[in-house]
């Protein structure tokens, strides 16, 4: 098949290109990346080949390398009722990304080789996009017993990472951290410490004090943040921080980034958008882990994103039954859905703002994830992979959950005027996505 897109603004700091340019997908790899494709030609080759041709006028379109999320959760096996490997990739490709990084609190939990080709085998039967696991740490996630971390990486396990927890056990999650580096796998660490947070559902601030429920302190994320980075600096692993929502996380993450540790950041776009004072009543859809934080917090995850401390825009992408989230703070479990909003909610919030120029968005939410993952994609050069999608930047419209691919339609967003719509995604070649207007 070939695949011509012209007109289009080409957006790709991977290759340092930016401004008007044609596209030439050939089967599953970029061909030609030129300011103008001759179409006539290109039809004429398809026809004499006898290959199928396809077309795409870009104009006023932004074409980017394919979105890489390296935090979703994919609920299967053991959650299928939430979502599914299949469920949440055409999730994903619905929202520009072309490689997703699922987290392994599974039941059972990702954390054997065994396992890890479970998740690759049901990725090629029912995935459109690439499925790029991520193994545990502790067996079973029980935080007692180290996994065979060479044996996940050969596997196919692109990280480690306890996540939906941290590894309370000090000393364990250091040898842990010691063989990552040993074997060159990043660990994506959640930071939260279990003794300190108690009971907490949300923000412990004003939110917390109106609605008399237990709060979620800063420090529940900060401490165990510094505990990480320490880690980082005495093994020399990979470290990467998940779901930043401090002031001081961000902050630490500077400091380590001075002191030439492999340290880099997420932020996810609900902990950029709102702040604890958009909960105007108890509902589950605002529930989230680390919870929506202060004023003041989101203003710091902003100039982080700004000034390129923080890395990486995931969205922790976190499906739940409609009934358990429709329980009230105390009762719903934490997370809410974020794939099929992450690219829409980043471009009105931090691009239409200019905290974040286009250019940089990409960076985030593409370019940075492959340097992290040390994969060669993120990029439209010619001979990569044809991963890539088209959005229409100017595109205003209601985010509907009920238009969601997701089997989850926990989302705080539901009713929200956003700009940005992802109108094509194509992963190896193929169409894997497109706008039906």
């Amino acid at each position: 098949m070939l695949i011509l897109i012209k007109y289009g603004y080409l957006i790709d700091p991977a290759s340092n290109r930016e401004g008007l340019y044609d596209v030439l997908i050939d089967n599953d790899r970029i061909r030609m990346v030129k300011s103008c494709i001759d179409i006539e030609e290109i039809r004429q080759e398809a026809e004499k080949e006898g290959r199928h041709f396809i077309y795409i006028d870009a104009h006023d379109k932004y074409v980017m390398p394919g979105f890489i999320d390296l935090h979703v959760h994919l609920r299967e096996p053991g959650f299928e009722y939430k979502e599914t490997i299949e469920t949440g990739a055409k999730a994903a490709a619905a929202g520009g990304y072309t490689s997703i990084c699922p987290m392994p609190n599974t039941k059972p939990a990702t954390d054997s080789a065994d396992r890890i080709k479970l998740v690759l085998d049901k990725a090629r039967e029912d995935a459109l996009i690439h499925i790029l696991p991520v193994g545990a740490i502790t067996v079973g996630q029980a935080g007692d017993e180290l996994v065979n971390i060479q044996q996940l990486k050969d596997a196919g396990a692109v990280a480690l990472s306890e996540d939906g927890k941290s590894v309370m056990d000090t000393a364990l999650y250091a040898e842990a951290m010691r063989q990552a580096a040993e074997y060159n796998i990043p660990v994506f660490a959640h930071c939260e410490d279990k003794s300190l947070v108690g009971k907490g559902v949300i923000n412990a601030g004003i939110k917390a004090d109106e609605f008399n429920l237990p709060g979620i302190s800063n420090a529940v994320e900060d401490i165990i943040t510094a505990r990480d980075i320490l880690l980082a600096k005495e093994t020399g692993a990979q470290l990467h921080l998940c779901h930043c929502s401090t002031k001081d996380s961000v902050r630490m993450i500077a400091l380590a980034k001075k002191g030439g540790l492999r340290v880099t950041g997420e932020v996810c776009p609900h902990h950029f958008t709102l702040t604890e004072e958009d909960i105007l009543t108890d509902d589950g859809n605002y529930k989230m882990n680390p919870p929506l934080r202060s004023a003041e917090d989101v203003k710091a995850l902003k100039e982080a994103l700004r000034d390129g401390v923080v890395d990486v825009i995931s969205t922790d992408h976190a499906p739940h039954g409609e009934e358990e989230k429709s329980k009230s703070f105390a009762e719903a479990p934490f997370g809410i859905v974020g794939s099929e909003t992450a690219f829409a909610l980043t471009l009105t919030e931090l691009v239409k703002t200019k905290i974040l120029t286009p250019r940089q968005l990409v960076e985030k939410m593409s370019a940075n994830p492959a340097k992290i993952l040390n994969s060669d994609r993120g990029c439209i050069g010619e001979g990569r992979i044809a991963d890539l999608v088209i959005a229409d930047p100017n595109a205003e419209y209601i985010i509907d959950k009920n238009n969601f691919y997701s089997k989850g339609k926990n989302t705080p967003f539901h009713g929200r005027k956003v700009n940005g719509r992802v109108e094509y995604t194509f992963a190896a070649g193929k169409l894997v996505y497109e706008f039906k207007k």
